[in-house]
């Protein structure tokens, strides 16, 4: 076992230790990790690292350490309070924070008998960071949590930045960031490529990264994820990630976007009314610099995405199925898409490799471009990755090896050199613009299924791909339902 994955069972033991009735594994990480930034910090301010704690001595390590009881926790609850209201990483990763442990003895437990116990400092930025990550992943797993709609999976994380291959100087940025999986796998690609020089450093750790996320707790969970890397400061202009709703407008403009937006089709508002009931309203953005109104969340964060890039700029975004064939406004959007930026990949993803359930999704890369009066794209390349293979999350889990093929063919350094092969297939734009509705949902492999009996694969995949396709058939349903209640 390595450091990181001991790192790792050892943190998670902490959870199942502490774990009550009604909270969540999230629950635990997120104390977790409010101790943990509280302990390091207590740690740097001593010998060998001399720094200026940016924790107020009074609700620093040492205070939690010499109160117990009731007392820990009153003064554990004030200590969140205060610090929640502090500038910089600090106030960021405490910003609306709550003590969610509410026996004492489980809190004291946990402060002096085991987190103390460890020098965290004195771990290396790899091994800290890699078992942080190792402990969300984890907590991705737990169901009743709910956190696996913030994570995607590292094999294909680490296969779409291979293909973008981001560079030293390159601003870039996650909209939707979730935990910040795809700006360490960029910062982890950048440091892998080569020798940096201190300037380039400098850089990585404040001003290449910048992520957006709308739910507080995940914001926490994200700038300490990057911290543990060596990613942020304590200044506010060296925060990478931030609390906003990145589609109310532009945050910015990037040399790169990777972006996995949050499934669900559409955006809502909750709206409460005098009696205190509750209903949801669609919510639909109207922007200037958007094609089209609409209130489909995955074409309005691929709109966004399209905005926020510079001129060149490259992007590759994680879209559901309905994207590519949706009429009204999705067909709008594909045909300014393909007229304003290079439209050249689109990655067909198999089932059963997201934690949220019944999911078709896909890769779609482009590039932003000039204005012009003839379409940019001139080719869209389809890999199929998705008709006759069949992945879970737990007996046959998506690996890197299985998108080896896919980066191999989608030649980085010159798409000029492509080649057509069985699973991959180019599309001029043409034979793309005669499709009904300009549909981009295109598929050409037999589905050998389909033609023998003694091919179906095993009946949980069977049950879990019929599970997909009734539950994108409700969406769609809900979706219609929706938009004739609006149109009354």
């Amino acid at each position: 076992m390595t450091e990181s994955n001991a790192l790792v069972q050892k943190l998670w033991n902490y959870c199942n230790i502490l774990r009550d009735d009604g909270l969540s594994y999230g629950d635990y990480v997120e104390q977790l990790t409010f101790l943990l930034f509280l302990k390091m910090a207590d740690e740097q301010s001593k010998a060998p690292f001399n720094k200026p704690s940016p924790v107020p001595k009074a609700f620093g390590w040492s205070a939690l350490l010499k109160v117990d009881g009731d007392e820990l926790e009153n003064h554990y609850r004030h200590t969140l309070a205060e610090l929640g209201k502090q500038s910089g990483m600090l106030g960021l990763i405490f910003r609306k924070a709550q003590n969610k442990i509410q026996d004492p003895a489980k809190l004291r437990r946990l402060i002096a008998d085991l987190i103390d116990k460890e020098q965290w400092s004195s771990l290396s930025v790899d091994v800290k960071g890699d078992a942080y990550e190792g402990l969300l992943q984890k907590n991705a797993e737990d169901v009743k949590g709910g956190a696996g709609q913030y994570f995607t999976p590292r094999p294909l994380i680490a296969a779409m930045v291979d293909v973008m291959a981001p560079q030293p100087g390159q601003a870039i940025c996650d909209p939707a960031c979730g935990t910040g999986g795809f700006l360490l796998a960029a910062y982890d690609y950048m440091v892998k490529q080569g020798k940096l020089d201190r300037t380039q450093t400098r850089k990585l750790k404040s001003g290449t990264f910048f992520g957006i996320e709308l739910v507080d707790s995940v914001t926490r969970l994200c700038a300490m994820n990057l911290l543990l890397h060596g990613i942020g400061g304590d200044r506010d202009e060296d925060l990478p990630v931030v609390t906003k709703d990145a589609l109310a407008g532009k945050h910015g403009e990037y040399e790169m976007v990777l972006a996995n937006p949050p499934f669900g089709k559409k955006s809502s508002v909750t709206i409460v009314n005098e009696a205190g009931e509750t209903s949801k309203e669609s919510l639909i953005i109207n922007r200037d610099d958007f094609w089209a109104t609409t209130s489909n969340k995955q074409l309005n964060f691929l709109q966004h995405i399209f905005t926020i890039l510079k001129q060149h700029g490259r992007a590759a975004v994680v879209l559901p199925d309905n994207v590519l064939f949706e009429g009204g406004a999705g067909e709008t959007i594909r045909r300014e898409l393909l007229k304003q930026a290079d439209v050249h990949t689109l990655l067909r993803l198999p089932t059963g490799i997201f934690y949220a359930q019944g999911v078709k999704a896909n890769v779609l890369f482009f590039d932003r471009k000039p204005a012009q009066e003839r379409a940019w794209t001139k080719k869209l390349w389809i890999y199929d990755l998705r008709t006759n293979l069949h992945f879970t999350l737990k007996e046959n889990t998506l690996k890197l090896s299985d998108l080896d093929d896919f980066v191999a063919c989608f030649e980085r350094k010159d798409r000029n050199a492509r080649q057509e092969s069985e699973r991959f297939k180019a599309f001029t734009y043409e034979e793309l613009t005669k499709r009904d509705k300009l549909n981009l949902d295109i598929f050409w492999l037999k589905d050998d299924a389909l033609e023998e009996s003694a091919n179906l694969p095993a009946p949980e995949v069977i049950a879990a791909d019929i599970a997909a396709d009734l539950a994108a058939a409700l969406e769609q349903f809900s979706a219609i339902a929706e938009d004739l209640k609006t149109s009354v």
